[in-house]
């Protein structure tokens, strides 16, 4: 367990004490689906309810170990490689899109897919200006490898990443004219964060990086086109390359405070962090050296993860959204295609390998508009009768429920759905909605029972994890 939360017994004050399920806050149902909705693509019922017996503890060491999943293909590494393989030696996009889902919807490490996609969208690389599947590849398998690491080890490999250079135009970064572009981002979005560094830093943190080139696809340091002169970087003097560089920025505090408000971000509800809980995150990184798995670790067993004010706060994005439902309802014998996923999780804003500018996705709030309500109730339409996602058939939401001692009847399905997709069965007001929608003389069958979930899935409620 991450020192910080040895060193901090819980109590009242400290939010990021240890969580012990308690009379206010139990290990109950909600902070199950919490969990599971909040840090991988949501659940199945028997997961669920394993966790539920098993305990808070035993639940995040699973998932923090990669190994939470029940049913995991055998062969999932070798299928996952082959169509990695296929979409890059095809020169397809959308393969190697849905290659990424297929990771996400059958891979064993859920939470490690998230922090995937999380250096995704804060190292916010296009393939439209990349052009080169094999780089984006390789890419996104360090964000996996490294997601974890210490941050100076994920830092450094990406700044040498030449899907990355490419992107930043660091093949025209030479003394003769030095180019701004990896500089500025490498200070502005990937360490400090805006209001923390000067553009005279900027500039000089352009001259350290001169050299720094992409040639037949690889990483090349190329001394000739280094500037060896004197530079001031962050009130730091001497002849600096790149190296020297990485270091000035990932001691300066101001490094972990922008990593602590990324994985803020990631785990939290909008106003659930003060300024004063960020910054004691922010300690906990530096005192770590800035280790995400620890920090990730301390997040996952807190008091404040767990807390009411977090719980069924923030907002989903495409891709949580779209994988959590898949996988909670088991649409996985046959699934759906990964092609047709990957493409309604880009109609609803998330378009994978093609993150919109430098900033990524805004997130958030900014997820939820006239526009991606309509698309994700007709996503969710589409998944559960099939079409739109070349699934030979639709959900058997009946048998779904049957298997799993429940459907009895009308009320027990939507009970039943409520409580595996948001964690509680609907409430009076959610409840008369649902019915209204189905018609007051609405009887249980296979239609009925497949539009409840439809309606489940489209309500406000459900755009929360």
């Amino acid at each position: 367990m991450n020192t910080f939360l040895l060193n901090k017994p819980p109590n009242e004050t400290n939010p990021w004490s240890a969580y012990a399920p308690s009379e206010k806050a139990p290990w109950n149902l909600r902070r199950v689906v919490h969990l599971h909705r909040r840090a991988g693509f949501a659940a199945t019922w028997s997961e669920i309810q394993r966790d539920l017996k098993d305990g808070s503890q035993a639940s995040i060491d699973r998932l923090l170990s990669g190994k939470v999943r029940e049913n995991v293909p055998a062969d999932f590494e070798r299928v996952a490689g082959l169509l990695a393989d296929a979409a890059v030696n095809a020169g397809d996009p959308a393969r190697l899109k849905a290659w990424w889902v297929y990771r996400m919807l059958f891979g064993p490490d859920p939470l490690g897919e998230r922090l995937t996609l999380m250096w995704h969208n804060h190292f916010a690389t296009s393939n439209a200006k990349v052009d080169d599947l094999a780089a984006m590849r390789r890419q996104n398998e360090l964000f996996r490898s490294l997601g974890r690491r210490p941050f100076s080890e994920l830092l450094t490999a990406v700044v040498r990443d030449p899907a990355l250079l490419l992107w930043l135009d660091a093949s025209a970064n030479r003394k003769e004219h030095p180019n701004e572009n990896l500089g500025r981002e490498l200070l502005e979005l990937f360490t400090l964060g805006i209001g923390n560094y000067s553009e005279a830093d900027v500039k000089d943190a352009a001259r350290a990086l001169t050299g720094w080139t992409v040639e037949d696809g690889e990483f090349r340091d190329i001394p000739a086109r280094h500037d060896d002169g004197e530079k001031t970087i962050l009130g730091k003097k001497g002849a600096w390359k790149g190296e020297d560089l990485l270091r000035i920025l990932l001691e300066h505090p101001a490094t972990a405070r922008r990593l602590a408000v990324r994985l803020s971000e990631q785990f939290f509800g909008e106003g659930v962090l003060d300024n004063a809980t960020l910054d004691s995150l922010a300690e906990s990184l530096r005192r770590d050296k800035l280790h995400v798995g620890k920090a990730v670790e301390m997040i996952l067993r807190s008091r404040l993860f767990f807390s009411d004010k977090n719980v069924r706060t923030r907002v989903l994005s495409p891709a949580e959204y779209v994988i959590g439902a898949v996988r909670a309802l088991e649409m996985v014998e046959p699934p759906p295609s990964t092609v047709a996923l990957a493409d309604w999780i880009a109609l609803l804003g998330q378009d994978l390998f093609y993150p919109p500018n430098v900033f990524g996705w805004p997130g958030g709030r900014r997820w939820i508009n006239t526009r991606s309500v309509v698309g994700r109730a007709n996503c969710v339409a589409a998944l559960v009768d099939g079409s739109s996602t070349a699934r030979p058939e639709p959900l058997d939401a009946l048998g779904l429920a049957r298997r799993h001692q429940r459907g009895r009847d009308l009320k027990d399905i939507i009970n039943f759905y409520g409580e595996l997709l948001l964690g509680a069965a609907p409430n009076p007001a959610f409840l008369g909605r649902l019915h209204k929608a189905l018609g007051t003389k609405a009887t249980l069958g296979s239609e009925i029972g497949r539009r409840a979930v439809v309606l489940i899935l489209a309500s406000p409620e459900a755009q929360l994890g």
